[in-house]
């Protein structure tokens, strides 16, 4: 139905029957979730929030007190968690483009992947809040460390409850007000209601970034569903090109960089500072590996482990924090910021670059993948998380097929249960046979209509002629 749908009309019955089982199976592999974001979202939250943390107290903890050793350059407990933080924000974006390309475990590319998603945003709070504090009258260091865990805790669950609800408002209120008939306002409220949460979050003194990243998932959940198909392309489409754009721009910025400010390098700073950000990454990814064992039904093996350890790149995030954070004198920022360009390089030439070689060696790649054409590798991680959050998505199905779809899927457990059973229902639209009909109508509608500008050409008729003579 959706082949006949999209296809113009004078040709979806061209096909044969042995085209269309092969078009539904290629599709059907499209669709299919891999690796399942919300399955283990238990996981990535262990990881990125837990295992972010873990890492930035070593390494922060490791140039504090190397510092304190005159071994490298001496700073202040606080700068140096400051620079724990931000340097612990990972984007493996090389590493999941490799991962896509070579088919690796599905379970694997999505925890490494889930991981980076909300890694920024935990760092970019674990930075505040070391900065935060850097001129702070507590007396003890126990009452600092205290007022700083406090201050996270409300800034990270706080941010995420105002995104997720305002994600939930959002999904109600699409549901409960028919806007499909008038695709322009829909598209305005919900361009609204996508920075909402961030406005909202600046100006009760929240992070920003934390809510618009839960509003995103939630609403890319729920909200999604409740739109007309052709705001749903155009949502996606636009926002997945400003982002790209966004992705862009922050990366060329961080090699223009490289030649347009001035440095402070130190080897003996930036040598302990890898040292410790890979040891920082081993403590987190180990132990919470091995924890996690004990709760998952798909173990997380020790190759796998390997790989995600392997998979830590820095990318523009760090740098980017490294410029906003207010160091005195001048030398310390510019030795943190030095160092961040170095270590962002490291990563990426070297951990990126052994990335595929290591993966031939571990023997992690599906065998079915060798046989396989390789895919393109397309480094930009807006899309592969559009993808990724896309392919949760229900089909959309009407009340009957929904309930009868529900029953036959006995595996479900966890939230998964629960999002299933009682809040997609709730959150979402379920579409009756008649709005199935009137969808289905409307793409090829718009299909036939297309179709028709594109065989007319701009000279109109002449097209037709030269058509008639080809034939």
């Amino acid at each position: 139905d959706l082949l006949v749908a999209l296809m113009p009309s004078q040709y979806s019955e061209t096909y044969s029957d042995t085209e269309m089982s092969y078009l539904n199976r290629l599709i059907s592999q499209v669709l299919i979730p891999q690796g399942n974001f919300f399955q283990n979202i238990g996981s990535i939250t262990l990881f990125a929030v837990f295992g972010t943390a873990i890492s930035a107290f070593i390494v922060g903890g490791g140039i504090y007190f190397l510092g304190q050793a005159d071994v490298i350059y001496k700073m202040t407990m606080t700068d140096s968690f400051a620079f724990g933080s931000l340097i612990s924000a990972v984007d493996p974006v090389a590493t999941i483009a490799i991962f896509n390309a070579l088919n690796v475990d599905p379970v694997l590319n999505m925890l490494v992947f889930g991981e980076s998603i909300l890694n920024d945003a935990v760092s970019i709070v674990l930075t505040n809040t070391a900065e935060g504090f850097a001129g702070s009258d507590v007396s003890t260091g126990w009452e600092t460390f205290m007022q700083a865990l406090g201050y996270f805790l409300k800034m990270f669950f706080g941010s995420a409850a105002l995104g997720t609800l305002t994600g939930l408002i959002s999904a109600i209120v699409l549901k409960h007000f028919d806007l499909r008939k008038t695709p322009s306002l829909e598209f305005g409220m919900m361009i609204i209601f996508a920075y909402l949460p961030y406005g909202l979050a600046e100006g009760i003194k929240l992070s920003g970034i934390m809510a618009i990243l839960f509003s995103g998932i939630v609403m890319s959940h729920y909200t999604h569903h409740n739109l007309s198909p052709v705001t749903q392309i155009l949502m996606q489409q636009t926002l997945r090109t400003v982002a790209f754009m966004c992705e862009t721009c922050v990366f060329a910025f961080l090699g223009l960089s490289i030649f347009s400010f001035p440095h402070k390098f130190e080897l003996s700073f930036v040598i302990w500072c890898i040292v410790l950000v890979l040891v920082g990454r081993a403590v987190n990814i180990f132990p919470l590996s091995f924890l996690l064992n004990f709760f998952r039904d798909h173990k997380i093996n020790p190759k796998m482990m390997f790989v995600m350890w392997f998979s830590g790149l820095r990318g523009a995030i760090p740098y980017a924090l490294s410029l906003h954070l207010g160091l005195e004198p001048i030398e310390k920022r510019q030795l943190i910021g030095t160092t961040t360009i170095v270590i962002v390089l490291f990563t990426i030439l070297l951990l990126g670059g052994g990335t595929m070689p290591l993966i031939r060696i571990m023997d992690i790649e599906e065998s079915q993948s060798r046989r396989k054409n390789k895919k393109d590798i397309n480094l930009s991680k807006t899309e592969k998380m559009g993808n990724a959050i896309e392919s949760e998505h229900l089909s959309e199905l009407t009340e009957e097929e929904y309930e009868a779809q529900i029953f036959q899927r006995q595996d479900l457990k966890g939230f998964l249960w629960l999002d299933a059973k009682y809040l997609n229902p709730f959150f979402t639209r379920r579409l009756t046979q008649e709005d199935l009909l009137h969808g289905r109508i409307q793409m090829k509608t718009l299909t036939n209509k297309w179709y028709e500008e594109v065989r007319q050409g701009p000279s109109g008729s002449e097209d037709e002629d030269d058509e008639a003579e080809l034939l």
